[in-house]
């Protein structure tokens, strides 16, 4: 079920200010906004990134909001302008440094890419090879990433 309305955006923030002091009920908060079916839902997990209850360094809420977007949002994560998929590669190369096990176990929706349209492989393709090319990559997130292309 999709929160829509000024009336959502109200109940989200009245529900965060009741449940704020709770970190399970809290990543919940995030999965429910990260699989919005709404035409803004990549732009509102972009911006649930810098709230103050969200942080890289936290693997339960890096899953709760950036997981659930790219799993549990294939409408949205698998739009066809491909802005999921440079989200996506920019987390990876942003939390790789971080938690290399978070950050290649989020790349398992892009590895599935030859299950898609060609547009939408040639997108992913491109952002898996943009993560390949970064200097200092992990063996954890090369290893998914090589295999996915085939390189290996």
């Amino acid at each position: 079920a999709d929160v829509v309305g000024d009336g959502g955006g109200r109940a989200l923030a009245a529900f965060y200010e009741r449940w704020s002091h709770d970190q399970l009920v809290l990543d919940k908060w995030f999965t429910l906004q990260a699989q919005s079916s709404r035409p803004d839902a990549l732009e509102r997990v972009e911006a649930l990134m810098g709230h103050a209850d969200f942080s890289l360094t936290n693997p339960n809420r890096v899953r709760s909001l950036i997981g659930a977007f790219t799993v549990g949002n294939p409408l949205r994560f698998h739009a066809a302008d491909g802005g999921g998929y440079a989200f996506l590669a920019d987390r990876i190369i942003e939390l790789d440094p971080l938690n290399p096990q978070i950050a290649s176990r989020l790349l398992y929706p892009m590895t599935r890419w030859r299950r898609y349209d060609s547009d939408r492989q040639a997108l992913m393709r491109q952002q898996l090879e943009r993560v390949m090319e970064v200097e200092g990559l992990s063996n954890d997130v090369y290893e998914v990433v090589s295999k996915s292309l085939g390189s290996q």
